[in-house]
């Protein structure tokens, strides 16, 4: 990792000239409108699911929240379990870890959420935060989530690969794709040490089809197939048949 963290430094002027470049020209996209809190009916337990993140939970590429990915993932769980689930979205652009640590699960109730799924480190790595500040600011939001919600499971899903995003030059996204890898190992180190569980990276199969007009957002399509790719993760650790999920402790 040390390796890898130095080769990306010396690359940092390379990050500075294109990330400015691409900035510069990308759409700036607001979150999408709509409910940020839902309820589905059903039968049996309840199944309760909180979506924390940075742009993507707040659905970011998409017009409506309905198309999101926690509305999305909601909905999956209702049509393959058909319990109840209530859910709700807390997400922002621009967010860290930090910042969701500090700002955001202090300021939400404390609701008997089963289920909370952590959409976070993208800003983190373009923002290049060192593997010394992410540890320190994810793995307080991970123990400032346990704490809060002691019973629920914890997944985070990782920072998807960055060679495959439409909208970065080719040699802007090797750079961050180095960055990428080293929040990704420190993510998943922190997961297994402090109670969660690490989803696989989410494949990017078709870029076209699965990136918002700005090349960076997920678009409907792809936010559908992150909610899939999400699916087992929650399930396997949940009772399909109405019981309530395991500590994740």
């Amino acid at each position: 990792m040390l390796v890898q963290s130095l080769i990306s430094w010396l690359a940092f002027p390379v990050y500075v000239w294109q990330g400015v470049g691409v900035r510069l020209k990308t759409e700036r996209m607001l979150p999408a409108e709509g409910r940020v809190l839902h309820h589905i009916p059903g039968e049996g337990e309840p199944f309760n699911l909180l979506v924390i993140g940075d742009s993507s939970a707040a659905s970011v590429g998409v017009g409506r929240t309905e198309d999101g990915l926690a509305a999305r993932l909601a909905g999956l769980v209702s049509e393959r379990t058909g319990r109840p689930v209530q859910w709700r979205a807390a997400g922002f652009n621009s967010a860290t870890a930090g910042q969701l640590r500090d700002f955001v699960v202090p300021n939400l109730a404390p609701e008997d959420w089963t289920h909370v799924v952590l959409a976070v480190g993208t800003n983190d790595m373009k923002n290049f935060h060192t593997a010394r500040r992410f540890k320190a600011e994810f793995g307080g939001l991970l123990y400032a989530v346990r704490a809060k919600w002691p019973e629920a499971l914890v997944l985070w899903s990782p920072v998807i690969e960055m060679t495959r995003v439409p909208a970065l030059p080719a040699l802007l996204a090797r750079v961050l794709e180095i960055r990428a890898g080293i929040v990704n190992r420190v993510g998943e180190r922190l997961c297994a040490e402090r109670g969660a569980i690490t989803a696989t990276r989410l494949p990017v199969e078709d870029p076209q089809a699965g990136f918002s007009r700005d090349g960076f957002h997920a678009s409907e399509a792809g936010y559908d197939a992150w909610a899939r790719h999400l699916l087992p993760f929650v399930l396997d650790e949940a009772s399909v048949t109405g019981g309530s999920a395991p500590s994740a402790s």
